[in-house]
């Protein structure tokens, strides 16, 4: 008797399930119970042939308009039979659905793409926020003249691989599981070389040095990856070629300091700008431009300029800049400068510093506090104090 099986429920579709749905629902269980996500379970591996043979009959039109009239008993009546016979009937419904992973996949051309390559340009500000054509160099493979890209000796070719037929991939089955590999001996090529060319040692292509002008937009920052479509490695069997990378560097600036698309710019004023207010320049990109500085302005506050920052790449927007003030105490000051300052703390009440002394001034303090009979000293005699000194003299000389 034949089992009563109803495949829309075995997929967890329903009998209006569109092609599409029904493909994403025997993937999902599919992958659920595949056999190599559960070893020795003998239930998964029933369930996996069952969704492999609802697949079957739902993909195609004819047979399921014949079950759904007359379920599974007129699918054999009709086309000979349902189910599978052997495992690689299995991967054979699922190979449409996973392709190489389940042995369905196409087989292989050979051809190969192109490399990728990366290289890197350097900028400074400037040329980041207005942009520029920069010349790169780099080094990519370039089809061997020598050969052609065949890889082989001139007046040889290529010959068809032994070990996979030619096809370039082989198909290895363990149990119920056949997956297709890239074929170990020739590489996917499907082909092999007995005789190598000289100059590309049987790879088709040699390396070589490339200069190329790229087009860097404005507002690039450091990092970012720009792609140069096609100016990559070339195929050595007319395959595409690949892609070149260019990667962006900002070099530091001297006064502007990037966050995002916005540039900050710390400016030095002094306590009397600060407390009166004032005009002063600041750089920009563009230029000196002069700023209005606000009476009572205090250390680190930002004065935003609109506009006057990063442009954004391919964006019609841009940062600001963001001039940042502070007040720049004097390290050397004049007499009279100290003499108004001093003043000025008098005046709002602020505890300051004594006046400093020159060393001279203090050490005659010390002298004074220390050694109080040297205060006044009384002047001595000349001749008073020759006449002894001649005398002393004398006596010695005695």
């Amino acid at each position: 008797m034949t089992e009563k099986v109803d495949y829309y429920e075995v997929l967890g579709v329903d009998r209006s399930a569109s092609a599409d749905d029904i493909a994403a629902a025997c993937r999902k269980a599919a992958r659920k119970y595949h056999p190599d996500l559960n070893p020795g379970n003998e239930e998964a591996v029933k369930k996996f042939k069952l969704c492999a043979e609802a697949y079957e009959v739902l993909k195609d039109p004819e047979k399921r308009d014949i079950y759904d009239r007359y379920g599974k008993a007129g699918l054999e009546r009709n086309l000979g039979g349902g189910g599978f016979h052997d495992v690689s009937d299995i991967f054979g419904a699922f190979g449409d659905l996973f392709g190489d992973f389940f042995g369905g996949g196409v087989r292989s051309s050979g051809v190969r793409p192109g490399a990728d390559v990366r290289c890197g340009v350097t900028l400074d500000l400037h040329e980041a926020a207005k942009g520029v054509t920069k010349e790169i160099n780099f080094r990519r493979h370039e089809v061997c003249k020598t050969c052609s890209g065949s890889g082989a000796k001139p007046g040889t070719s290529p010959e068809v691989c032994k070990f996979c037929g030619g096809r370039g991939r082989v198909q290895q089955s363990t149990g119920i599981f056949s997956i297709q590999t890239t074929c170990p001996k020739c590489g996917g090529r499907g082909t092999v070389i007995a005789e190598p060319c000289f100059d590309c040692r049987g790879d088709g292509v040699v390396v070589e040095d490339v200069t190329l002008e790229v087009r860097v937009p404005a507002g690039v920052d450091s990092g970012v990856r720009l792609r140069v479509q096609g100016e990559g490695g070339r195929s050595p069997n007319g395959g595409p070629p690949g892609d070149c990378y260019v990667f962006i560097q900002i070099k530091k600036h001297p006064l502007f300091r990037r966050e995002g698309q916005d540039l900050i710019c710390q400016i030095p004023i002094g306590y009397a700008q600060a407390a009166l207010g004032a005009e002063i320049e600041v750089p920009t990109l563009d230029g000196v431009e002069k700023i209005t500085i606000a009476a009572g302005t205090q250390n680190g506050e930002i004065i935003r300029l609109k506009g006057r920052g990063m442009p954004t790449p391919r964006r019609n927007l841009t940062g600001d800049l963001l001039i940042q003030v502070f007040i720049e105490v004097p390290t050397k000051i004049k007499p009279e400068h100290e003499e108004i300052l001093r003043k000025l703390a008098e005046y709002e009440g602020d505890s300051v510093l004594k006046e400093r002394k020159s060393f001279g001034a203090t050490l005659k303090e010390f002298l004074k506090d220390f050694f109080p009979e040297r205060k006044n000293p009384e002047p001595a005699d000349d001749e008073d104090d020759k006449g002894d000194k001649e005398s002393k003299s004398n006596k010695d000389n005695k």
